[in-house]
């Protein structure tokens, strides 16, 4: 069974050859963009909405020579081949392969560039063609061999744990877990032949042969005071970690990640972490995963009081921009890329803005900054929280509500913005009106939670207040249902500020609303664990916290 048009399938039909001056310079392109991106086939002979030939089609045998020669006439750096292939109904195809072009960029004899962008052949314009030379440099530093390193020579035990890892992997079929370790370091291109490739020995590779490769990563941690003096500094390189080891252990050594600021929820208070591990995470594995291999340069985590920075040497892949960086996914590193996504360092292969976009919304801050220069791309991240109140918002939405992530994004935005146009959202989202309209924001119209004034390119969106209102009463008056935990913690938090209090004044002062006998219940199990002490034996014994018993006279 054929697969539908993708980055690296295109379909074409017969009918193509068979008009009295076929398009040979649009197959030409075609081929061009194929060749400029990650390589691919063209099916000719199957129609854009089929997934097969017809049946009794017949393909002339002279008919694949003829277009080897064409496309070689009419292209440059462009190489192909073209097999007639039988179908399972019986139908005869071509099955043109275009070979991705490892170090020179392809082009029409006319001199003209183009590339594959998803199901979409786009032009290069001539400030992206350096550009796309580095990428392509990038892609072949995953398979480069300089080393001669032997593909038995790597680390034993970080061999042992990315097979732990790949058998715990979900990600991971059956198929592939089934293979012995020969047959996964072919698989996942950590070796070829009889040695280990750059990327094998970046992650099963002995310290003394990764210190050896080009460009191998090297991580900086520095923290700044108001004035942006130096207070703190931590270097990893000395090349004894694979790129997992490395997220891990800056993310352990680094205390100031976990610190969190305090927001009050209705008669609670909820902790929101200044900088999310999810976030984090995330952040440094597009570094590790986007950085191009053949360019000097550390990678610089650098903390501010107010944000995070991460500093990632080389420019963002060709076809992605700050403006399109939350759906846009290009894979510099496609082999190194899949690795992480199989062992779960990457909430998707390529790009994990979206998550980064969800976390950060759901937490009441701003989106992430990201400011490409001549040679590295800054991401930053706020720490401030923006509004409290959006956070429990989207919090009671979700638990209320099923909303695919885009959803909850442009939600997100919409509420901290309080009102946001289309052309505003767009530009957010870095997509067409028509696409952030239909696939983003009209289903959130149809549930009632977001409203719109205005037409077309006047459209505004925002969160009608009674929702907001409705969303917050909920909350603040459903104490007949209160969790145990959150229960406990309120009859604790009101001895602390009244102790010798009766469990009737305790009843007052912390909701009526909640059942006595939940009440007395929560308190026996406060006084079982040793926390309150109760004095007394009527219905107006006096309780205290085990803390404040020796200042009770």
């Amino acid at each position: 069974m054929m697969m539908e048009e993708n980055s690296q399938i295109e379909k074409k039909s017969l009918r193509l050859f068979s008009k009295l001056k076929p398009d040979w310079n649009e197959l030409a392109k075609d081929c061009v963009c194929f060749a400029n991106a990650f390589g691919g086939h063209i099916y000719i002979g199957i129609e854009d909405d089929e997934l097969m030939p017809p049946a009794a089609q017949y393909i002339p045998e002279n008919l694949s020579n003829k277009i080897i020669k064409t496309i070689q006439n009419l292209t440059i750096n462009v190489a192909i081949t073209a097999t007639i292939k039988t179908a399972e109904n019986g139908g005869k195809f071509i099955d043109l392969l275009i070979l991705r072009t490892s170090s020179t960029i392809a082009s029409t004899s006319n001199g003209r560039y183009y590339i594959r962008v998803e199901d979409d052949c786009k032009p290069i314009m001539p400030d992206e063609l350096s550009r796309l030379l580095n990428d392509k440099q990038a892609f072949v530093w995953e398979m480069q061999q300089y080393l001669k390193v032997s593909r038995n020579d790597f680390d034993k035990s970080k061999l042992n744990i990315f097979l732990k890892d790949i058998q715990s992997s979900e990600r991971v079929s059956h198929f592939v877990k089934q293979k012995n370790i020969d047959e996964l370091l072919d698989y996942y291109l950590f070796a070829n032949g009889s040695y280990l490739t750059n990327l094998g020995v970046l992650w099963i590779g002995k310290r003394e042969h990764r210190a050896k490769l080009l460009y191998t990563p090297i991580v900086q941690f520095i923290k700044y005071n108001e004035i942006e003096q130096k207070v703190k500094k931590l270097v990893w390189d000395d090349y004894s970690l694979n790129p997992k080891e490395l997220i891990e252990t800056i993310w352990e050594a680094i205390p100031e990640f976990r610190e969190s600021i305090e927001y009050p929820d209705g008669i609670f208070r909820k902790s929101i972490s200044n900088y999310d591990e999810v976030v984090v995470r995330e952040i440094i594995a597009n570094a590790l995963v986007h950085r191009p291999y053949t360019t000097r340069g550390d990678i610089f985590i650098n903390m501010y009081p107010d944000r995070l920075e991460i500093h990632n040497p080389g420019i963002l892949p060709l076809g992605v921009t700050p403006k399109n960086i939350l759906h846009k996914s290009v894979q510099r590193n496609p082999h190194l890329s899949k690795v992480f996504y199989d062992l779960k360092l990457m909430e998707k292969e390529g790009s994990g803005y979206d998550r980064m976009y969800e976390v950060l919304l759901t937490s009441g801050k701003s989106i992430p900054n990201v400011l490409e220069q001549n040679d590295r791309v800054v991401v930053s991240i706020k720490k401030q929280i923006i509004n409290s109140d959006i956070i429990n918002f989207l919090d009671k939405i979700r638990k209320e509500i099923q909303l695919k992530s885009k959803e909850l994004i442009a939600l997100g935005l919409i509420a901290q913005n309080n009102t946001l146009t289309l052309k505003e959202l767009s530009k957010y989202i870095g997509l067409d009106d028509i696409l952030v309209s239909k696939d983003w924001v009209s289903r959130l119209v149809e549930l009632n939670l977001v409203k719109t004034k205005g037409k077309t390119k006047g459209m505004t969106y925002y969160v009608d207040n009674e929702l907001l209102t409705r969303m917050q009463y909920k909350e603040a008056t459903n104490l007949k249902t209160i969790e145990s935990h959150r229960l406990r913690e309120l009859i604790r938090e009101d001895l602390k500020k009244y102790p010798n209090s009766s469990r009737r004044e305790i009843h007052q002062r912390i909701g009526k609303e909640i059942p006595e006998r939940t009440l007395r219940n929560e308190i026996k199990k406060l006084i079982e664990n040793g926390i309150i002490v109760k004095k007394g034996s009527t219905i107006d014994a006096k309780y205290y916290l085990t803390l404040f018993l020796n200042s009770v006279k």
